[in-house]
């Protein structure tokens, strides 16, 4: 058995992806040992798994993306970031290596530094993806803006003259992220886009449909379907989960982007409704900013694992992992994307017909409650991704294809369409 290394960057939406499959290593035998924020390395531990916090330095430079609205100049201060980061993270990694001494690397999609320590390392190493794929393909729109596919030559035209444009805030910083690469060891990139071509194995934790269908797929990548762990409750179910009254959920992200005023809306929209139960869980935004009236509830966090089953209605900001978790769960999400990659999010949700989207700069109480009502008559478009999700297999195909790559085994080019 192996001792596999997991490093993640300073984000729970992308620590809480991985832990399914970092479990189900350590339940095959593994002795898995993860690199986290310090907030969450006593989460790790209490799931089970050796774990460390990262280097102060990393998770000190925050994402600051939040404070600008036009999607272009968001993505530049996510790449940004993501190199400001990377020369941290190479030191961080390397002695995250020396200390653990690992067999297998497992390194997050947005540590960069950390990738190029991986792939110099000469070891067993592979990426998890938890958000819409970035990586250009002739089947899929930049990424970025949240364009729908292309549908005949218009679209395909549409896609050809927008890629460089969308795409420019990305290639600026390649410089300063190869000399980041060069000073670990790895080789430079001729544009930022093949790191995803980089690791051995990438897993891309999410499936097609939901994920733009793709005849072009790199061998390296392998959709998984979904990491749904969730941290367990704290406490026992609290009173109000047992109402027979519909659950309404309405979540901000866990990365603060300042996306309050949906919490507002939602409070607006349902708050005196007496037909439902509303439970809001405010995440990056305190809550106590929040006023509700009497018999809302109102929390920083909850477990959506508890809540999930009963929720009848889910509005969230489009991050990833709330938009997934929902779907996986049947539920068809009412998105109201703020930035990053939400945009991408939502567009996913409305082609595939699982749910409905509302455009954040017509966020009101009376919009919302119609785009509620839109999303629950979504609920086969829902259903048919939940499916999909089941089938791509999870955890335990993860981890599988985690163990091939380590035995130097074959991994079947067939599976990157997630069909094995």
């Amino acid at each position: 058995m192996a001792t596999v290394l997991v490093y993640t960057s300073p984000g729970r939406g992308h620590l809480f992806p991985i832990m399914d499959t970092a479990l189900a290593l350590s339940k095959r035998g593994h002795d898995v040992r993860v690199r986290t924020l310090a907030s969450e390395v006593g989460l790790v531990l209490g799931a089970g798994l050796a774990a460390r916090p990262m280097a102060s330095a990393v998770e000190a430079r925050a994402i600051d993306d939040w404070q600008v609205r036009s999607p272009l100049e968001s993505a530049r201060r996510s790449v940004r970031t993501f190199v400001d980061r990377a020369a941290t993270e190479v030191d961080d990694m390397q002695r995250a290596i020396a200390d653990e001494r690992p067999q297998l690397l497992l390194v997050d999609t947005n540590a960069w530094g950390a990738q190029a320590v991986a792939e110099a390392s000469g070891l067993p190493w592979a990426t998890w993806h938890p958000f819409p794929m970035p990586y250009p393909s002739r089947d899929a729109p930049p990424f970025g803006p949240g364009f729908a596919p292309a549908r005949g030559a218009l679209g395909r035209l549409r896609d050809r003259l927008l890629r460089p444009l969308v795409q420019g805030p990305w290639e600026r910083f390649l410089p300063a992220l190869n000399r980041v690469r060069v000073g670990a060891g790895a080789r430079a990139f001729g544009r930022i886009s093949e790191m995803y071509l980089a690791p051995p194995l990438l897993l891309h934790m999410t499936a097609e449909p939901f994920e733009y269908p793709r005849s072009d797929w790199p061998s390296n990548i392998k959709l998984v379907g979904p990491g749904l762990w969730s941290p367990p409750p704290t406490t026992t179910a609290p009173g109000w989960l047992s109402t027979a009254k519909p659950i309404v959920l309405v979540t901000c992200s866990t990365e603060f982007q300042d996306d309050g005023a949906l919490i507002d809306a939602a409070i607006g929209a349902f708050g005196d409704d007496a037909s439902v139960q509303l439970v809001c869980t405010t995440a990056g935004v305190d809550p106590a900013r929040v006023r509700a009236p009497a018999g809302v509830v109102v929390e920083r966090f909850v477990s959506h694992a508890q809540v999930m089953p009963r929720a009848s209605a889910v509005v969230c900001h489009g991050g990833m992992g709330i938009t997934q978790r929902a779907l996986a769960a049947g539920v068809a999400p009412c998105v109201v994307p703020w930035g990053r990659d939400q945009l991408e999010v939502a567009r996913r949700v409305v082609e595939c017909r699982a749910g409905a989207m509302l455009g954040r700069g017509r966020l009101s109480a009376s919009r919302l409650r119609a785009a509620v009502e839109e999303a629950r008559g979504c609920a086969g478009g829902a259903g048919r991704v939940r499916d999909a999700f089941a089938a791509a297999g999870g955890a335990q195909r993860a981890a599988g294809l985690l163990e091939a790559l380590l035995a130097g085994g074959r991994i079947d080019d067939r599976e990157a369409l997630g069909r094995a």
